[in-house]
């Protein structure tokens, strides 16, 4: 293995901003601490987080690495005190705290997964951030159980796609909102069973339609804004109804008698704060229940593009448009 250099090439974000504050930097390797591997990182997905970071709107917790990225997969070159999961020379990939947009990046033994057979490293760049924030969100939280129906905004986005190959190899029913058809075709493809084009169609019209007017079980959203009321008209008796985001606000009036009548539960959560031990969790549980499904080919990490690390900011300037179907990936070069 080669040696580990002393400095590294990193992504940084340089002020806030739009995607031209991103701007490569020479900083020093970090050093393995107690539990943690160092990774030389081959591939770093890029999430609406990273967005909100470097227009700073989302600042990375406390004594965390400042620079964006918070999923990575490589190989590991060196690990600390206490690491008993993993040795060097290991594809591994890991939900990190920030960090990510570099050529070497610290993770916590806690969230770090060995790379299964048959997932590219690209692929597996793609992975941690969107299948631990889906897997704790839609089957923790949002208890999703086989046979329920499960709306999911932004079907075609990294956490869609695999929201919806999820809660299908479970055994669930998928409706879902994209904005074109092009969108809806892919949502379709990868196992949704209704697609609704939010640009054309009220998806408050199609979960009647598709329920028989029962509404369904579980709503998975990120919209927020006009979409909070609607979602919990869409809602059944004692549904469910998860946040990750707000791409569209925070804060609406909503009529509470609702929630009470249909016995709702309106509850969501943000990865990133949450302590190691809970994310370790949420790892094993995606080690146990999800990795078999990505090693047996039934489900897969999309991929939409990629871009070498020093061009992050055309990387921002994809998901941005809003037009992606699938991840957007950072790689090594």
């Amino acid at each position: 293995m080669p040696a580990i250099p002393q400095t590294m090439t990193v992504v940084a974000i340089a002020g806030k901003g739009g995607p031209d504050v991103l701007q490569t930097q020479t900083l020093p390797v970090p050093s393995a601490g107690n539990g943690q591997v160092l990774v030389r990182v081959q591939a770093a997905g890029v999430n609406r987080p990273d967005v909100l970071q470097r227009m700073g709107l989302y600042p990375a917790p406390k004594g965390q690495s400042e620079l964006p990225g918070l999923e990575i997969a490589g190989d590991v070159v060196a690990i600390g005190a206490g690491v008993t999961r993993f040795e060097t020379g290991q594809r591994v990939m890991a939900l990190v705290n920030g960090g990510g947009y570099a050529e070497y990046c610290l993770a916590d033994e806690g969230t770090t997964l060995h790379v299964p057979e048959g997932l590219s490293i690209i692929e597996a760049g793609g992975l941690p951030e969107t299948f631990f924030t889906v897997w704790h969100n839609v089957f923790e939280r949002g208890a999703l159980k086989a046979g329920e129906w499960i709306l999911i905004h932004g079907g075609t986005s990294g956490i869609g796609v695999t929201a919806i190959q999820l809660a299908k190899a479970f055994g669930s029913k998928v409706l879902t909102t994209t904005g074109s058809a092009e969108k809806c075709t892919a949502a379709l493809k990868l196992g949704a069973d209704v697609a609704v084009n939010y640009r054309s169609e009220d998806f408050l019209d199609a979960v009647k339609a598709a329920t028989g007017g029962r509404g369904v079980d579980v709503i998975l959203d990120m919209v927020g804004g006009p979409y909070i009321e609607k979602n919990i008209r869409a809602l059944a008796d004692d549904g469910r109804l998860v946040y990750i985001g707000f791409q569209s606000g925070s804060k609406a009036e909503i009529d509470f008698m609702r929630v009470m009548l249909k016995r709702l539960t309106i509850t969501g959560s943000t990865l990133r704060i949450r302590p190691a031990e809970v994310k370790a969790h949420i790892a094993r549980k995606v080690e146990a229940e999800v990795l078999p499904l990505l090693a047996s080919g039934e489900v897969r990490v999309p991929i939409d593009s990629t871009f070498p690390l020093a061009r992050a900011a055309d990387a921002h300037r994809r998901i941005e448009e809003g037009t992606h179907i699938g991840k957007i990936i950072l790689t090594a070069g």
